[in-house]
């Protein structure tokens, strides 16, 4: 594609080759006979000014782009293709740009040849306010606000003939010769006194005003404070500025809207330029960079029971925690995590020597954001429990004689049933405890093995209230084992009630086999025989399931409680 002044010499040449009979060079060429509205409007072709008004182009064959800009008027610009040796005809007809513009006022004055382009504060066809011919004095005025421009005029033929910064003044007139600007000159205008409002463009005849108007801008944001990470809407509009950007965010179009994700405090400044001059405008955006983060345990106490290098006991917590502004964080002490979650953790006692377990464990969540914003938030879990040297290996045997040794006990009528855990005398909880020590060590070596608790009661009350007194008196066993570690699916109960009751003669019997007593204590209790049998009954039996060996009946007559087990007193009474 040739460039216009190339076009033109085409036109220049082909003209005279057309004089002197040389009609083949134009039958190559195509024009465009185009006709513009307003009549004073100016024609660029690819860019390149061409004049105002109406006209015949001629153009190499080809695709180029035609536009019409005329000041106080919507531009026109389209694609036309050349084709070689036709003629196109095309019409433009501009559309006006309602209202007026207020003033003060100022004027500019050029001297030369009319014709050329008259451009303020760009060089680009939508700088363009004028030609010379309609800024060269008298009915011809190119009137502006007051200030300071950048001015240019541009010739079809011989390219830039200006360009220059100049100051109009209010009221004044700055006239420039373009065939000498040194003598750029300014008068009094005292015209512009009497100017009001006026139309961007006007004409009448021969008397043509153009009115530049200085651009308008406005911008704002939909939100004025943000938290990090969000986003918000601007939305601007501005006028007369061929020319718009917004900082941080570049060029855009006249009016618009454009979402915006600031990480820190914005300004978002907005800057039209136009052929008025200059106008910004402000939209500020503050971030909140705050982290409003959260962190919980639950629970907040976990026991621990460690024996030998064995943990039999661990708890466990839930962590759960939240940082919604937060790009990042971290959880002291496993590291990064996302920014919100939860986790499992079981935590362990620092101490490793045997005693009582009281620490407390601290978690740490850390958070940040690209905001540079940072939160910290705290949670901790209570260890409570013990650690215990490792038990001694003992022999089946050995436990299993421990876990025979002895029934338990009850006083008259224990427990009650609005006290079904009570019951248990010091003594034979003791005992209780006994069993539970040696069967859980036990069940290391069987872990097969069950006891089997068997519930009796003395002959007194009927059958029914029995069997209940002796349910309660299992189960309160059996919850008296699993409460110091014993698994409750390794407990069978039995509530034998009165049944099975043992008779005086048997009482005597295992009176004359306990070691444990005097031949005095056992002639004291011959002379109690009714009393002690009724005693020896209310036990619970203990049986082992590998073995099938029962507990020892041998009542405790030397215990403590010994008023307490008769019925007679109060724990720790010894008759």
């Amino acid at each position: 594609m040739r460039t216009l002044r190339q076009m033109l010499s085409v036109f220049v040449l082909s003209l005279a080759l057309l004089l002197l009979g040389a009609t083949p060079l134009l039958a190559k060429c195509a024009h465009l006979k185009l006709h513009v509205t307003p009549k004073e409007a100016y024609v660029f072709v690819d860019g390149m000014p061409l004049g105002p008004g109406s006209g015949v182009i001629w153009a190499d064959p080809g695709e180029h782009t035609l536009a019409v800009y005329n000041y106080g008027y919507k531009p026109y610009s389209s694609k036309f293709t050349a084709e070689s040796g036709k003629a196109t005809t095309l019409s433009v007809a501009l559309e006006a740009i309602a209202g007026t513009v207020p003033g003060p006022w100022g004027r500019i004055e050029l001297k030369g040849p009319v014709g050329g382009a008259v451009l303020l504060n760009g060089t680009t066809p939508d700088f363009l306010v004028a030609d010379v011919s309609e800024s060269t004095g008298g009915k011809r005025r190119l009137v502006v606000t007051p200030g300071d421009y950048q001015l240019t005029v541009l010739d079809c033929c011989s390219g830039t003939l200006y360009s220059g910064p100049i100051t109009v003044g209010e009221n004044q007139a700055t006239v420039i010769p373009l065939s000498n600007p040194a003598g750029k000159a300014t008068a009094d205008w005292s015209e512009g006194k009497s100017l009001g409002a006026l139309p961007r463009f006007q004409e009448a005849g021969a008397a043509v005003t153009v009115a530049v108007f200085k651009p308008t801008a406005q911008i704002s944001s939909a939100s004025a404070t943000i938290e990090c990470g969000a986003s918000t809407q601007l939305s601007w509009s501005s006028s007369d500025a061929p020319q718009v950007e917004i900082s941080g965010v570049g060029a855009v179009a006249a009016s618009g809207q454009q979402s915006v994700q600031p990480s820190q405090n914005t300004d978002y400044k907005l800057t039209a330029t136009g052929p008025g001059g200059v106008t910004t405008a402000d939209a500020m955006v503050n971030v909140d960079s705050n982290i409003q983060s959260t962190l919980s345990v639950e629970p907040a106490e976990v026991r621990y029971h460690k024996v030998g290098d064995h943990v039999e006991e661990q708890g466990s917590s839930t962590l759960t925690w939240s940082a919604p502004a937060a790009s990042s964080g971290s959880l002291d002490p496993f590291g990064s995590v996302s920014p919100s979650g939860s986790r499992t953790v079981q935590p362990a006692p620092s101490k490793t020597e045997v005693g009582p377990v009281d620490e407390t464990v601290t978690y740490t969540l850390r958070s940040s954001n690209a905001c540079g914003g940072s939160g910290t938030k705290t949670a901790s879990v209570h260890i409570v429990g013990s650690i215990e040297a490792a038990q001694p290996v003992v022999s089946e045997s050995t436990l299993t004689a421990k876990l025979t040794f002895n029934s338990i006990y009850f006083p008259y009528d224990k427990p009650a049933a609005a006290d079904p855990q009570g019951g248990l005398v010091p003594g034979e909880e003791r005992r209780a405890m006994d069993i539970a020590s040696a069967f859980k060590q036990y069940l290391g070596l069987r872990p097969e093995a069950h006891l089997i608790l068997e519930a009796h009661c003395d002959h007194r009350g009927t059958s029914a209230y029995n069997k209940k007194l002796s349910l309660r008196r299992a189960d309160r066993v059996k919850s008296y084992l699993v409460e110091n570690g014993v698994p409750a699916a390794n407990i069978d109960t039995k509530a034998l009630g009165k049944e099975e009751n043992l008779t005086n003669k048997e009482v005597i019997d295992l009176l004359e086999q306990n070691p444990n007593i005097t031949p005095e204590e056992r002639e004291r209790v011959r002379h109690n025989l009714a009393t002690f049998r009724m005693a020896n009954n209310r036990r619970v039996d203990v049986r082992l399931s590998t073995t099938g060996q029962n507990s020892l009946r041998y009542f405790p007559y030397n215990s403590d409680d010994l008023k307490v087990l008769l019925g007679e007193g109060k724990p720790g009474s010894k008759k």
